[in-house]
């Protein structure tokens, strides 16, 4: 008998639309693992594709997150928000991100979703570049009801080398059920929206069979995303995009920008 879990995955569109200074649209088919975090050892034991730290076809690495460095993710977590003066008596994470797959991700956004009992009482958006730095913006509430949350914060990572930095963000976000949306539109300093990302997603059921279905749809999930990461960029410079140099990051940064 196939057990259910908290665990989920989500079988996703993602979309890109930029709006200035010209109109550039892309959008392609990815899946995603909405893990609960403390089932990771159960799933390593019970779900033969999947591992916690280990090599397998799909994989879960504590290094891929938090603090990089094999730390558990909780107790990064715990830190921010101690270190931000929220406290939470029953610290619930689950995780929306891309895993490993034959060993290898490149996340450019994680969700972690951090509930005491059943509330969601903060959120990190844990932003990756392709020059392997990070940057988690988190917003944190004392308690709410709601299904879906609304909230900004300027932009303090680089992420793409034609968007200046002298930006915000909007999010919109909804906390994931049968149905995953995530929406965050970006906006220059005169307020001119000048992106749209989405992630729209159906929930499905993990198992050992749906993992291997998966696998090969997806062989090279990681690959896909890194190869259309940079034939956008390169479709960008073609169309004359203004470039916008590095400044290179030395640490992990994290900010608290907020009520949820």
């Amino acid at each position: 008998m196939l057990r259910d879990f908290n665990t989920s995955i989500f079988q996703n569109i993602v979309m890109h639309h930029r709006l200035l200074p010209f109109q550039n649209k892309f959008s392609y088919s990815v899946f995603s693992f909405y893990i609960d975090y403390d089932e990771l050892s159960i799933l390593n034991k019970s779900i033969y594709p999947f591992s916690y730290n280990r090599f397998n076809f799909f994989s879960f690495y504590e290094k891929d997150h938090g603090y990089r460095n094999g730390k558990p993710l909780n107790l990064f977590i715990n830190k921010e928000l101690k270190k931000n003066k929220i406290y939470l008596k029953n610290l619930k994470i689950k995780i929306l991100c891309f895993p490993r797959v034959l060993g290898y991700v490149f996340n450019p956004l994680s969700i972690i979703f951090c509930f005491d009992k059943d509330q969601l009482r903060a959120v990190f958006y844990e932003v990756k570049n392709t020059s392997n730095e990070q940057h988690s913006y988190f917003f944190a509430t004392k308690s709410n009801n709601k299904k879906t949350y609304f909230h900004k914060c300027k932009k303090l990572f680089y992420v793409s080398p034609f968007i200046e930095m002298n930006s915000y963000y909007k999010f919109i976000t909804k906390i994931p059920s049968n149905k995953l949306t995530i929406l965050i539109e970006q906006y220059n300093h005169k307020n001119e929206k000048i992106l749209i990302a989405s992630q729209i997603g159906k929930k499905r059921k993990i198992n050992s069979s749906i993992l291997f279905k998966y696998f090969f749809i997806f062989p090279f999930l990681t690959f896909k995303i890194i190869f259309l990461i940079h034939f956008q960029a390169l479709i960008i410079y073609l169309k004359g995009g203004k470039f916008y140099s590095r400044n290179k990051k030395i640490i992990d940064t994290s900010t608290y920008e907020g009520k949820l």
